[in-house]
């Protein structure tokens, strides 16, 4: 029985050394080029500041990005309570029990059956005295992964929980931007408010004007009737403004997981972001980004889900032992009981299976270029992201700079005008148009603002952020 058991632990030995000689293959990285990813960041550097850093705006903590005390906890509370984060980590949970599993894999099964007997024959007259038997068997077996079946499914496992964590970094990375964006949103609402305000005094003046004008001097009615209407007209969207405060306060409430409720914040003008970032992008975006790390991560997997298809090919190996103390030796019964042991090998090699393994290896052959051409393409979707923010947030600072010396002349201008009109060297239609036209610089000077914060929020997701 000894020499037998140092027979089947060689055979294992020599199992397990095989292997390790190279039956199975290991995921690499298919070639990918990322030079000029992004677009024109030689010219993107010629107008703003940047990093020499490819990749810091991305590794820089979201506390030290979004330093509003009162954005930091609605953050928090996202990042406490959107459901979507919890489902993403349930499902790392999960695929860390499966990865288990397939680690266990390797160790043999292990049976205890335990089993008793109590008989007594009875002919005639004559019985028989009771006679026990029993049995405490332990059988084990272990299938040796010569051709790397086990071992790749275990990797597919690994590969497949590194894809669900890098998710769960996405949704985190959303939230974050999500709540910042809808923040942002909301005091770009609050500023809009305040200039319809302010533009519904001044109109509400103007209008007082012209009927003290129709009063004293005989202004036409058509005049005040103009300034009664661009008075509403303000009013109008004053209503229209509160309600798209309203509705982002309550998509905001949900996005942080709490019931609809006001919002607290601070102003637009008080807040502070980076203004100095990384142009350039190399094969960290790789690394940094982890919706590309997850497409490669389920690329890899799908690979070694192909490695799993082809060793269904090859023949395995199955090591079977079983040990038992009992007293029941065929029709002998004797006490004290004995021990008995048996050790099998079988190997076992498909032949014919209704063409269901080649079936199989097709269809993960298929899986892993889908995957491939996935994964590229999140590549080019990342870099066009970076190369959109960079864009985005020149272009907003620079059209908000236009912006603020046109709300300065036409502020000066409105001032002009109704002066002149008091005077009587100006018509109202003049009043009317350097009213509505301050109204909109200012308004637009807003939504560039607001958009070049938008813009440091994208590229920060772009490149990973939020980690």
């Amino acid at each position: 029985m000894v020499n037998a058991a140092i027979r089947l632990l060689t055979i294992a030995f020599a199992a397990t050394t095989l292997t390790g000689c190279g039956l199975y293959k290991k995921y690499e990285r298919p070639d990918i080029s990322v030079d000029g990813i992004v677009r024109d960041t030689a010219r993107i550097d010629a107008v703003m500041p940047t990093s020499a850093d490819t990749t810091s705006f991305g590794d820089v903590a979201w506390q030290e990005v979004f330093t509003d005390p009162q954005l930091q906890t609605l953050i928090s509370k996202g990042l406490e309570n959107n459901n979507d984060i919890f489902a993403a980590a349930a499902n790392v949970k999960k695929l860390e029990a499966a990865l288990s599993c397939a680690r266990l894999a390797f160790l043999p099964s292990v049976v205890f059956s335990p089993s008793g007997t109590l008989s007594k024959v009875v002919t005639g007259d004559k019985k028989s005295d009771w006679s026990k038997s029993y049995a405490l068997p332990i059988s084990a077996s272990w299938t040796v992964d010569i051709f790397g079946g086990i071992l790749a499914t275990k990797r597919n496992a690994e590969m497949n929980l590194a894809m669900a964590r890098d998710m769960e970094h996405v949704t985190r990375s959303k939230v974050i931007c999500g709540v910042a964006n809808s923040y942002y949103t909301l005091l770009m609402l609050d500023r809009q408010l305040e200039i319809l305000n302010d533009m519904d005094k001044l109109t509400g003046e103007t209008y007082e004007m012209m009927k003290l004008q129709k009063e004293l001097r005989g202004a036409k009615e058509t005049s005040v009737v103009s300034a009664k209407a661009a008075n509403l007209g303000v009013k109008a969207d004053i209503v229209d403004m509160q309600r798209q405060i309203r509705e982002v306060e309550n998509a905001l409430s949900l996005l942080i997981g709490q019931s609809a409720q006001s919002i607290a914040r601070g102003k637009l003008a008080d807040q502070t972001l980076p203004e100095q970032f990384s142009a350039g992008c190399s094969i960290a975006l790789l690394r940094n980004r982890p919706d590309v790390h997850a497409a490669e991560m389920k690329l890899a997997a799908c690979f070694y889900s192909v490695e799993k298809a082809r060793s269904s090919f090859y023949p395995k190996l199955t090591i079977s032992g079983t040990g038992s103390f009992t007293n029941s030796l065929g029709s002998t019964i004797a006490n004290p009981g004995q021990l008995l042991a048996n050790f099998v090998a079988g190997l076992t090699q498909p032949i014919f299976q209704n063409g269901r393994l080649v079936a199989e290896l097709k269809v993960a052959k298929l899986d892993y270029e889908v995957a491939e051409r996935d994964w590229r393409q999140s590549v080019l979707n990342a870099g066009a992201e970076v190369s959109n923010s960079l864009v985005e947030y020149n272009s907003a600072r620079q059209s908000g700079d236009l912006d603020r010396q046109q709300v300065e002349a036409l502020t000066k201008g409105v001032d002009y005008t109704l002066q002149l009109y008091r005077m009587g060297s100006s018509s109202y239609l003049e009043v009317l148009t350097a009213q509505s036209s301050l109204l909109n610089a200012e308004i637009s000077q807003v939504v560039d603002d607001f958009n070049k914060m938008q813009a440091v929020v994208n590229l920060y997701s772009a490149l990973g952020g939020g980690r």
